[in-house]
């Protein structure tokens, strides 16, 4: 009986991670689009870019790296580190509300 309620608490916590996951690469896209769109970027260069972000986040745990690579990459324009969070946290809203 303990085992079966470990087993389904495993099962659940990898279902949340994986799920989680994938909110995040999402957003992460819906990032790069947005970026993408303020750097006047077009064609393959959209996808090009998108990937790179999505990438990113693979660099260290958490939301930094990503955070670092958009705002690096806004350098020079308009948008402050504190936009690029704030769109972050709104991208993730919208995913969530919208798959999650």
């Amino acid at each position: 009986m303990f085992e079966e309620r470990e087993n389904a608490f495993e099962a659940k916590y990898a279902h949340d991670q994986e799920l989680r996951f994938k909110l995040i690469a999402k957003r992460n896209k819906q990032l790069g689009l947005w970026a993408a769109d303020i750097l006047g970027k077009e064609g393959d260069a959209v996808d090009a870019y998108v990937l790179e972000v999505i990438k990113s986040d693979f660099e260290e745990t958490g939301d930094d790296d990503v955070m670092r690579k958009v705002a690096g990459d806004l350098t020079g324009t308009d948008v402050s580190e504190h936009d690029v969070r704030e769109k972050m946290d709104a991208l993730l809203g919208e995913v969530m509300e919208t798959e999650g």
